[in-house]
Protein backbone atom coordinates (compact mmCIF):
# COMPACT_ATOMS: atom_id res chain seq x y z
CA UNK A 1 0.00 0.00 0.00
CA UNK A 2 1.37 3.39 -0.96
CA UNK A 3 0.83 4.97 2.47
CA UNK A 4 2.34 2.19 4.58
CA UNK A 5 5.67 2.71 6.35
CA UNK A 6 8.66 0.74 5.12
CA UNK A 7 11.17 1.14 7.97
CA UNK A 8 14.36 2.88 6.91
CA UNK A 9 17.09 0.89 8.65
CA UNK A 10 19.96 -1.34 7.51
CA UNK A 11 18.23 -4.71 7.74
CA UNK A 12 20.34 -7.80 7.15
CA UNK A 13 19.68 -9.82 4.01
CA UNK A 14 16.65 -12.03 4.41
CA UNK A 15 14.76 -9.84 6.90
CA UNK A 16 11.82 -7.59 6.03
CA UNK A 17 9.69 -5.14 8.05
CA UNK A 18 6.52 -3.17 7.40
CA UNK A 19 4.10 -0.96 9.33
CA UNK A 20 0.53 -0.55 8.11
CA UNK A 21 -1.57 2.60 8.35
CA UNK A 22 -5.32 3.19 7.97
CA UNK A 23 -5.06 2.75 4.20
CA UNK A 24 -6.16 -0.27 2.22
CA UNK A 25 -8.99 -1.96 4.12
CA UNK A 26 -12.74 -2.43 4.08
CA UNK A 27 -13.79 -1.36 7.59
CA UNK A 28 -16.22 1.53 8.10
CA UNK A 29 -16.83 4.22 10.69
CA UNK A 30 -14.26 4.73 13.44
CA UNK A 31 -12.34 1.68 12.16
CA UNK A 32 -11.99 2.95 8.59
CA UNK A 33 -10.35 1.40 6.72
CA UNK A 34 -7.58 -1.16 7.46
CA UNK A 35 -8.47 -2.04 11.04
CA UNK A 36 -6.62 -5.19 12.14
CA UNK A 37 -8.02 -5.44 15.66
CA UNK A 38 -10.72 -8.04 16.36
CA UNK A 39 -11.51 -6.58 19.80
CA UNK A 40 -12.67 -3.05 18.93
CA UNK A 41 -16.26 -3.61 17.82
CA UNK A 42 -15.54 -3.86 14.10
CA UNK A 43 -17.39 -6.25 11.81
CA UNK A 44 -15.56 -9.61 12.11
CA UNK A 45 -15.77 -10.25 8.36
CA UNK A 46 -14.11 -6.89 7.69
CA UNK A 47 -11.31 -7.70 10.12
CA UNK A 48 -10.73 -11.05 8.43
CA UNK A 49 -10.55 -9.35 5.04
CA UNK A 50 -8.16 -6.71 6.36
CA UNK A 51 -5.89 -9.30 7.95
CA UNK A 52 -5.86 -11.30 4.71
CA UNK A 53 -4.81 -8.16 2.83
CA UNK A 54 -1.98 -7.60 5.30
CA UNK A 55 -0.80 -11.18 4.89
CA UNK A 56 -0.87 -10.86 1.11
CA UNK A 57 1.17 -7.64 1.28
CA UNK A 58 3.75 -9.22 3.58
CA UNK A 59 4.09 -12.51 1.77
CA UNK A 60 4.37 -13.97 5.28
CA UNK A 61 1.91 -15.09 7.95
CA UNK A 62 1.28 -12.47 10.67
CA UNK A 63 0.48 -13.87 14.12
CA UNK A 64 -1.83 -11.59 16.11
CA UNK A 65 -1.48 -11.51 19.89
CA UNK A 66 -3.99 -10.69 22.60
CA UNK A 67 -2.05 -7.75 24.01
CA UNK A 68 -2.54 -7.11 27.73
CA UNK A 69 0.06 -4.39 28.53
CA UNK A 70 2.38 -6.88 30.19
CA UNK A 71 5.81 -8.35 29.53
CA UNK A 72 5.05 -11.89 28.31
CA UNK A 73 7.07 -12.88 25.22
CA UNK A 74 5.80 -15.64 22.94
CA UNK A 75 8.02 -17.74 20.66
CA UNK A 76 6.27 -18.16 17.32
CA UNK A 77 6.38 -20.89 14.70
CA UNK A 78 4.18 -21.91 11.78
CA UNK A 79 1.74 -23.65 14.14
CA UNK A 80 1.17 -20.69 16.48
CA UNK A 81 -2.48 -19.60 16.50
CA UNK A 82 -3.72 -16.05 16.90
CA UNK A 83 -4.94 -14.85 20.27
CA UNK A 84 -2.28 -15.86 22.79
CA UNK A 85 -1.94 -13.37 25.66
CA UNK A 86 1.44 -11.68 25.21
CA UNK A 87 2.90 -8.27 24.42
CA UNK A 88 6.00 -9.39 22.57
CA UNK A 89 6.90 -12.20 20.21
CA UNK A 90 9.97 -13.64 18.54
CA UNK A 91 10.80 -16.23 15.90
CA UNK A 92 13.63 -17.78 13.94
CA UNK A 93 11.24 -19.44 11.49
CA UNK A 94 11.00 -17.98 7.97
CA UNK A 95 7.59 -16.88 6.74
CA UNK A 96 6.18 -16.11 10.20
CA UNK A 97 5.72 -12.40 10.90
CA UNK A 98 6.14 -11.10 14.45
CA UNK A 99 3.25 -8.64 14.68
CA UNK A 100 2.04 -6.08 17.22
CA UNK A 101 -1.09 -3.93 16.93
CA UNK A 102 -1.20 -0.34 18.16
CA UNK A 103 -3.30 2.80 18.28
CA UNK A 104 -1.09 5.12 20.44
CA UNK A 105 1.18 2.57 22.11
CA UNK A 106 4.67 2.14 20.66
CA UNK A 107 5.54 -0.77 18.36
CA UNK A 108 9.21 -1.80 18.45
CA UNK A 109 10.76 -4.21 15.92
CA UNK A 110 14.04 -6.05 16.51
CA UNK A 111 16.57 -8.13 14.62
CA UNK A 112 20.15 -9.18 15.16
CA UNK A 113 22.75 -8.02 12.68
CA UNK A 114 23.00 -11.47 11.10
CA UNK A 115 19.22 -11.77 10.70
CA UNK A 116 18.96 -15.07 12.59
CA UNK A 117 16.08 -13.95 14.83
CA UNK A 118 13.37 -11.26 14.69
CA UNK A 119 11.02 -9.91 17.36
CA UNK A 120 8.29 -7.33 17.95
CA UNK A 121 7.13 -5.66 21.16
CA UNK A 122 4.04 -3.65 22.12
CA UNK A 123 5.10 -0.88 24.49
CA UNK A 124 2.43 1.19 26.13
CA UNK A 125 3.53 2.93 29.29
CA UNK A 126 2.60 0.01 31.56
CA UNK A 127 4.46 -2.59 29.55
CA UNK A 128 7.38 -0.24 29.02
CA UNK A 129 7.70 0.47 32.75
CA UNK A 130 7.36 -3.24 33.55
CA UNK A 131 10.19 -4.23 31.21
CA UNK A 132 8.67 -5.55 27.97
CA UNK A 133 11.56 -4.17 25.91
CA UNK A 134 14.21 -5.65 28.18
CA UNK A 135 12.38 -9.01 28.04
CA UNK A 136 12.48 -8.87 24.24
CA UNK A 137 16.18 -7.97 24.15
CA UNK A 138 16.90 -10.97 26.39
CA UNK A 139 15.44 -13.29 23.75
CA UNK A 140 18.50 -12.54 21.57
CA UNK A 141 21.08 -13.89 24.02
CA UNK A 142 21.94 -16.72 21.63
CA UNK A 143 22.40 -14.26 18.75
CA UNK A 144 24.98 -12.12 20.53
CA UNK A 145 22.69 -10.21 22.88
CA UNK A 146 22.06 -6.47 22.93
CA UNK A 147 25.33 -5.44 21.20
CA UNK A 148 24.26 -7.39 18.11
CA UNK A 149 20.77 -5.88 17.96
CA UNK A 150 19.08 -3.12 16.04
CA UNK A 151 15.60 -1.79 16.79
CA UNK A 152 13.03 0.26 14.88
CA UNK A 153 10.55 2.37 16.82
CA UNK A 154 7.25 2.97 15.05
CA UNK A 155 4.48 5.57 15.28
CA UNK A 156 2.97 6.27 18.70
CA UNK A 157 1.34 9.04 20.72
CA UNK A 158 3.67 12.03 20.64
CA UNK A 159 5.15 14.06 23.49
CA UNK A 160 2.74 16.94 22.88
CA UNK A 161 -0.32 14.68 23.12
CA UNK A 162 0.39 12.20 25.93
CA UNK A 163 -0.86 13.66 29.22
CA UNK A 164 -0.37 11.37 32.24
CA UNK A 165 -0.66 11.52 36.00
CA UNK A 166 1.93 11.53 38.78
CA UNK A 167 1.75 7.74 39.06
CA UNK A 168 3.08 7.25 35.52
CA UNK A 169 6.02 9.58 36.04
CA UNK A 170 6.76 7.93 39.39
CA UNK A 171 6.76 4.44 37.84
CA UNK A 172 9.55 5.44 35.45
CA UNK A 173 11.61 7.70 37.70
CA UNK A 174 11.68 5.02 40.42
CA UNK A 175 13.58 2.78 38.02
CA UNK A 176 15.77 5.48 36.47
CA UNK A 177 16.12 9.10 37.63
CA UNK A 178 17.08 10.00 34.05
CA UNK A 179 13.50 9.25 33.01
CA UNK A 180 12.49 12.58 34.53
CA UNK A 181 13.87 14.24 31.39
CA UNK A 182 11.02 12.66 29.43
CA UNK A 183 8.31 14.45 31.43
CA UNK A 184 7.34 18.12 31.50
CA UNK A 185 4.57 19.82 33.48
CA UNK A 186 1.23 19.81 31.66
CA UNK A 187 -0.03 22.98 33.36
CA UNK A 188 -2.39 21.18 35.73
CA UNK A 189 -1.21 20.01 39.17
CA UNK A 190 -0.36 16.32 39.10
CA UNK A 191 -0.34 16.12 35.31
CA UNK A 192 2.63 15.68 32.97
CA UNK A 193 3.30 15.50 29.26
CA UNK A 194 5.18 12.25 28.65
CA UNK A 195 7.60 11.40 25.84
CA UNK A 196 6.81 7.71 25.31
CA UNK A 197 9.33 7.17 22.54
CA UNK A 198 11.99 9.04 24.52
CA UNK A 199 11.41 6.71 27.47
CA UNK A 200 11.70 3.69 25.17
CA UNK A 201 14.95 4.95 23.69
CA UNK A 202 16.37 5.47 27.19
CA UNK A 203 15.46 1.94 28.24
CA UNK A 204 16.81 0.33 25.08
CA UNK A 205 20.09 2.21 25.40
CA UNK A 206 20.34 1.22 29.07
CA UNK A 207 19.79 -2.41 27.97
CA UNK A 208 22.74 -2.09 25.59
CA UNK A 209 20.92 -1.60 22.28
CA UNK A 210 22.81 1.19 20.51
CA UNK A 211 21.39 0.90 16.97
CA UNK A 212 18.02 2.67 17.22
CA UNK A 213 16.01 3.80 14.21
CA UNK A 214 12.60 5.22 13.37
CA UNK A 215 10.49 7.46 15.59
CA UNK A 216 12.38 10.59 16.68
CA UNK A 217 9.48 12.17 18.57
CA UNK A 218 8.54 14.59 15.78
CA UNK A 219 4.92 15.26 14.86
CA UNK A 220 5.00 13.11 11.71
CA UNK A 221 5.26 10.04 13.97
CA UNK A 222 2.40 11.05 16.29
CA UNK A 223 -0.71 8.89 16.06
CA UNK A 224 -2.91 11.56 17.66
CA UNK A 225 -1.89 14.38 15.33
CA UNK A 226 -2.19 12.40 12.07
CA UNK A 227 -5.83 11.25 11.97
CA UNK A 228 -5.88 10.47 8.26
CA UNK A 229 -2.93 8.10 8.58
CA UNK A 230 -3.06 6.50 12.03
CA UNK A 231 -5.63 5.12 14.42
CA UNK A 232 -5.55 6.71 17.89
CA UNK A 233 -7.44 5.49 20.94
CA UNK A 234 -6.56 8.64 22.90
CA UNK A 235 -7.94 10.87 20.13
CA UNK A 236 -11.03 8.91 19.09
CA UNK A 237 -12.00 6.62 21.96
CA UNK A 238 -13.40 3.90 19.69
CA UNK A 239 -10.57 3.19 17.30
CA UNK A 240 -9.14 0.56 15.00
CA UNK A 241 -5.60 -0.81 15.19
CA UNK A 242 -2.70 -0.73 12.75
CA UNK A 243 0.25 -3.11 12.96
CA UNK A 244 4.02 -3.32 12.73
CA UNK A 245 5.52 -6.57 11.44
CA UNK A 246 8.96 -8.12 11.00
CA UNK A 247 9.79 -11.48 9.44
CA UNK A 248 12.51 -13.65 7.93
CA UNK A 249 12.29 -14.74 4.30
Amino acid sequence: MSDWLVPDWPLPAGVRALCSTREGGVSAGACQSLNLGDHVGDDPASVRTNRARLEAALGAHPVFLQQVHGTELLALDSRTADGAAADACTTVEPGVACTVMVADCLPVLFTDMAGRRVAAAHAGWRGLAAGVLERTVAAFEGEGGAPALMAWLGPCIGPDAFEVGDEVRAAFVAGSPAASRCFRPAGTPGKWMADLVGLARQRLQAAGVARLHGNDGSEAWCTVHNPLRFFSHRRDGASGRFAACIWRL
